[in-house]
């Protein structure tokens, strides 16, 4: 008995599901939203820029930009940890 071809996605003749390629699983930490691991890291991608931004307008007279870069570190990794 021959099997009959798989139906193309674009056929309207009776409808066809297609699953997305890649199933979002987020997780729910301390941030109000539900995140992936990619999620989370772009969050603390842009902390780092707004943190070293903020840092080089207001307190690089008193503390030197590497301390903002450690801040930054430990935030992004208890935001890629827990968040």
């Amino acid at each position: 008995m021959a099997e009959e071809p798989k139906k193309k996605a674009t056929e309207t003749n009776n409808a066809v599901t297609v699953a997305a390629p890649v199933r979002h699983v987020g997780r729910k930490g301390f941030l109000p939203i539900v995140t992936n691991l990619w999620d989370r890291f772009f969050i603390s991608g842009v902390l780092l820029v707004a943190i070293h931004l903020l840092w080089l307008r207001f307190v690089e007279f008193y503390l030197p930009l590497p301390v903002a870069t450690v801040i930054s570190l430990v935030l992004m990794y208890v935001i890629m940890r827990w968040g």
